[in-house]
Formats: structure tokens, C-alpha cells, sequence
């Protein structure tokens, strides 16, 4: 199947539903603030005014700023999960695994050089609330586990076997998570570039079924072509 051509990161990733209550506003509004400035340098009240709400919605609400932060991080994990799904379909189709896996490392690339990158919000989040049994900590970390156990669905959609899924979305994460902390660390927007190779060396490695057929894909396409 050919790649669709790139589109930037907010073409791909759309833009979150509007929100229509009050709840709704102050969930979105914590979102933006908590991702651009971290969760300690915002608080209840700047929340409040932004999304034009009074204290009485709040509370009717949330008992707690607490509570609110694990809501936004709730909902930016909905957003986030359904949007990269989406990016990565757009680029890589529905019915080829090994495809998405690349096209995952395509999307961060074009994410990575997005004006609006801040990092990812789960990351941000475990690193400000370090420790495993806060409630905040523990809504960042299901994100980056689902995360990481749909690259092991993949990887055995495209013909691994589950220990070799296992290994391979372990290994995949890791290079996925390293990638994320060379550019927000070291501001290298060629990160998802640099451990592309690496990724391709793992569904090689891990995924040979899905090279298999790619290469007779390819061989078909390039017949294909000669015969035109």
C-alpha cells in the first residue's frame, strides 16, 4: 500500500471535541495549562478563570486540584490514544501491523518538530509525581502502558509469538521512550529519526513474517511497475 503523503502533526491528530459543560471546560482548560506549564505552576483559581466557570462548578465537581489533575490526565489519555491511532491509520492503513509500528515512529517524527511539542504529558507527569502510589502518577503510567502492550498487540497481529511480542514491545518502548527524552532533554527534533533504523532492525528481527511479506509486496509492486 502506498504512503499517504505526510501531513503535520495537527492534521494528523485532529483537535479534541469541544467541550459543552462546565466540567467539560475545566477538564480542557487543566489539560492546556497542566501540558504547557506543568501541574505545580497551576492552580485551582488560574484553572477556573480560563475556562470561565465559577468556584460553585468547581467544587460541584472536584473536592480537590487532586482530583482534577487526574481527570485531565484521564482525558488527554482518551484524546491522545484515539488521535495517534488515527494518525497512524492514515498513514499506514488498517490491515498492516509491521506498517503501523513505522508509521508510529513517522507520526512522533513529524510531532517532534510540531511547534506546540511540550513533551509527552504522561512523562511530565510520573517525573512531577514521582511517586508509584499517587493517584496522578498512576492515570500518566496506564497511558504509557497501554501504550506499550498495543505495540505487543501488533507485534502478534503481524506474526510474532507471545513471548517474542512481549520481548519485541519491550524492546520497542524503549526506543520509543528514549527517543521522547533525546528531544525533550537534549531539543534534538531528529529523534524519532535517529532510532528509526533500530526499530526496523527489531521487526526484522522479531516480526520475519511481516518482512516476508512486505518483500514480496515490494517485488510485486516493482513488477508491476516494469509491465506499465
Amino acid at each position: 500500500m502506498p504512503q499517504a503523503p505526510l501531513k503535520s502533526a495537527a492534521e494528523l491528530f485532529g483537535l479534541p471535541a469541544p467541550p459543552k459543560t462546565g466540567r467539560d471546560r475545566l477538564v480542557a482548560t487543566a489539560v492546556d495549562l497542566f501540558y504547557r506549564n506543568g501541574f505545580g505552576a497551576v492552580g485551582v483559581d488560574q484553572v477556573i478563570a480560563a475556562a470561565g466557570v465559577t468556584k460553585t462548578t468547581f467544587y460541584k465537581h472536584f473536592e480537590s486540584k487532586d482530583d482534577l489533575m487526574v481527570a485531565a490526565v484521564q482525558r488527554r489519555d482518551e484524546w491522545e490514544s484515539q488521535a495517534w491511532g488515527r494518525a497512524v491509520r492514515k498513514l499506514a492503513g488498517d490491515d498492516e501491523p509491521a506498517a503501523q509500528l513505522l508509521a508510529m515512529i513517522d507520526v512522533m517524527d513529524l510531532w517532534f518538530n510540531d511547534p506546540e511539542f511540550r513533551g509527552c504529558m504522561f512523562m511530565n507527569t510520573a517525573a512531577e509525581f514521582p511517586n508509584p502510589h499517587d493517584p496522578v502518577h498512576q492515570a500518566a503510567a496506564a497511558y504509557r502502558r497501554k501504550a506499550r502492550n498495543n505495540c505487543r498487540d501488533l507485534a502478534k497481529a503481524a506474526g510474532a509469538n507471545a513471548t517474542a511480542a512481549e520481548t519485541f514491545a519491550d524492546c520497542f518502548t524503549a526506543l520509543i521512550e528514549g527517543a521522547l527524552v533525546m528531544r525533550q532533554t537534549q531539543s534534538r527534533n531528529d529523534a524519532a529519526r535517529v532510532v528509526r533504523p533500530a526499530v526496523e532492525q527489531l521487526i526484522v528481527a522479531y516480526l520475519p513474517r511481516a518482512v516476508s511479506t512486505q518483500s514480496a509486496t515490494s517485488t510485486t509492486d516493482q513488477q508491476s511497475l516494469i509491465s506499465q
